[in-house]
């Protein structure tokens, strides 16, 4: 059983003073399952924060229907075993570290007793905020906020968790820091929903992706199989191409790249062989094959543009 389903999800908003329908989401139909790391990708505007509402019951869908571990998400209970980092979390700035997760905490139903005083400074040492833990939090950096928030957002140790930009304003160092933390969530078995503009983030701990735009599911799939670039090959080889061979790879594939040790071939698997098969025979040592992948954020920008255009 998947741990969200939506299925037809469609939320429309009221615009202006003309009243106009302006329609965040599409008959939006995906799923999450458990254990895997999900990311929700998307232009300003796509309809990214509007599903995650949703999904969290803090708005409610015009049509069709969002569930939780299989309960509607209307239903309270679900979120029983949900942790949630906003995109723009505020906490009390005259509260302490410590004192911030004791508060959510307790918020969440937590019980103020030595296992959970005991949770809250496990959590302070795996965000490395432990001497900080008594500080006043309007003195901590954006960085170390972010590292609060995801403490706050895995307290009570929920199966699903989502997460809205936790990387934003975090260096390279406190990032791979985040990175390693949701991997260890995952190996858990926990579920994670991420949205994230750090596309490289993304394509480094996502297991799947969906892209949204205009309120429109436009791509889903596993980041291994969507990155890579179909009937695109590169040939490495030990010894130099001399002309002649060129020549011949180009009568294969008249739009084939040779260079003096690799060959780029876009004809296809038939026309791969038929040049390997070529370098054999003149005694070639093939030193690699290998398919050609694009970014993530390659991806993501050609199917935005390109569903922009139709």
């Amino acid at each position: 059983m998947p741990v969200i389903e939506t299925q037809n999800l469609s939320k429309e908003y009221s615009s202006g003073f003309s009243k106009q329908k302006v329609n965040a989401l599409n008959d939006f139909s995906f799923s999450v399952n458990e254990g895997e790391i999900f990311g929700l990708l998307g232009p300003n505007g796509a309809g990214k924060t509007t599903l995650i509402k949703i999904l969290l019951a803090i708005t409610f869908p015009t049509r069709g229907n969002a569930k939780i571990f299989g309960t509607d998400v209307r239903n309270h209970k679900a979120k029983a075993k949900v942790g949630y980092l906003p995109e723009n979390h505020r906490f009390p700035n005259y509260l302490t570290g410590e004192q911030v997760l004791s508060f959510y905490g307790r918020l969440s139903g937590m019980k103020p007793n030595d296992a959970f005083k005991k949770r809250i400074d496990e959590l302070l040492e795996l965000m490395k905020l432990t001497q900080w833990k008594q500080t006043k939090i309007k003195k901590y950096s954006k960085g170390m906020m972010q590292k609060l928030g995801l403490a706050q957002s895995i307290l009570s140790e929920p199966d699903l968790i989502f997460l809205d930009e936790p990387t934003d304003g975090v260096d390279p160092i406190g990032r791979k820091e985040i990175r390693d933390i949701l991997i260890e969530l995952k190996s858990k078995g926990k579920t994670i929903f991420l949205n994230s503009h750090l596309l490289s983030e993304v394509e480094m701990i996502c297991d799947r992706v969906a892209i949204l735009n205009k309120g429109d599911l436009v791509k889903e799939g596993n980041v291994d199989d969507l990155t890579k670039a179909e009937n695109i090959f590169a040939i490495h080889t030990v010894e130099p191409l001399n002309i002649e061979l060129k020549q011949k790879i180009l009568a294969i594939d008249s739009n084939a790249g040779a260079g003096e040790n690799e060959i780029n071939t876009e004809a296809g698997v038939d026309n791969l062989n038929k040049i390997i098969d070529l370098l054999r025979k003149n005694k070639i040592r093939i030193q690699s094959v290998s398919q050609k992948t694009s970014t993530l954020e390659e991806l993501f920008i050609n199917v935005i543009k390109k569903d922009n255009i139709s």
